[in-house]
């Protein structure tokens, strides 16, 4: 059960990770790049998102083998 929940939450990561690329690649992270210098915020928390929950999906799938 405990490798299906980290699947899933891998899943999600690598979800929220390419919408986070394609908002960073967005007309308006383009146009906040020009004035800023950096992605909108919401590009930046998918991004953050996406790592996170594909590093907590993978330690889960490894510590599930594990324990077996």
């Amino acid at each position: 059960m405990l490798n299906l929940i980290s699947a899933a939450i891998l899943a999600g990561g690598v979800m929220l990770l390419i919408f986070g690329i394609r908002a960073s690649e967005s007309l308006g992270s383009d146009i906040s790049r020009l004035f800023t210098g950096n992605p909108t915020d919401k590009a930046i928390y998918l991004l953050i998102g996406g790592a996170a929950l594909c590093v907590i999906g993978l330690i889960g799938l490894m510590r599930g083998r594990r324990s077996k």
